[in-house]
């Protein structure tokens, strides 16, 4: 679907992982310990009950969230890309016996002791070029909302952000227009005249939906010829576009 990116745009909406923050170097190292420690409680708690202890409980679990053990890696279709934490916790719920879904929902909420977010290369000096050419911009992640803000926080570039919608800031989740379309009306910019910036089809089809020019990023999980026949045009990551918006190096 690529297409010609000269018409005038007013803001530009991102994503946060997988777009802001390498998906892979941030939350691979963080779902490895997850995966174990939540084995461990479920484990403690069917012994405890005297119930069976399944032995690969582990790499059941894995299988769930698609989390490949042996290479430490998110796979490409895996539902933590570009679901909620509540969705993660609803499938692993078929997996999970011994727990609630809000005790597995409390392992799924990372500290920042536990993750560290990775932000994709030269990511606050494209942010800041794309403040200083007057683009105004906000954060539409699936997410929760604190969170992302934490994260955001954590690396220094909240500030660039007028707005930050997470899944839970009463809007829905992507592929859902309408996170994308309440950030939009916050920065008070038509739809037509807003970037959506993603690394999943979540994120491409929520633009499409919403009415933005869908904008595909390649620092998540999926491929260029995954995202192409959604997004207007395809970049390497958010630097990469940022050089061909302003056509500046940066």
């Amino acid at each position: 679907m690529t297409q010609t990116l000269n018409k005038p745009a007013k803001a530009i909406l991102f994503d946060k992982d997988g777009t802001l923050f390498d998906f892979q170097k941030t939350w691979a190292p963080w779902a490895a310990a997850m995966i174990a420690d939540l084995a461990r409680g479920e484990k403690a708690v069917l012994a405890k009950a005297g119930q069976a202890v399944p032995q690969d409980l582990d790499r059941q679990i894995a299988h769930t969230v698609g989390f490949d053990l042996d290479n430490g890696a998110f796979q490409a279709d895996s539902l933590a890309v570009a679901g909620t934490a509540y969705e993660v916790a609803q499938a692993l719920s078929q997996v999970i016996t011994g727990l609630s879904d809000s005790e597995v929902l409390d392992y799924l909420m990372p500290s920042k002791m536990s993750m560290t977010p990775v932000v994709v290369p030269q990511l606050k000096q494209a942010l800041e070029g794309l403040k200083q050419a007057g683009f105004r911009l906000g954060v539409v992640t699936n997410d929760f909302e604190h969170v992302a803000r934490e994260h955001l926080e954590q690396v220094n570039i909240s500030e660039l952000f007028e707005v930050v919608i997470g899944c839970d800031s009463g809007h829905g989740a992507k592929p859902a227009p309408e996170g994308c379309l309440a950030a939009a009306a916050h920065l008070a910019v038509p739809a037509p005249d807003t970037y959506m910036v993603g690394d999943s089809l979540h994120d491409l089809e929520a633009a499409q939906r919403a009415g933005m020019r869908p904008i595909g990023v390649l620092t998540g999980t999926a491929s260029r010829d995954d995202l192409a026949h959604l997004a207007a045009h395809v970049f390497a990551d958010v630097a990469d576009f940022v050089r061909f918006l302003t056509k500046s190096p940066l």
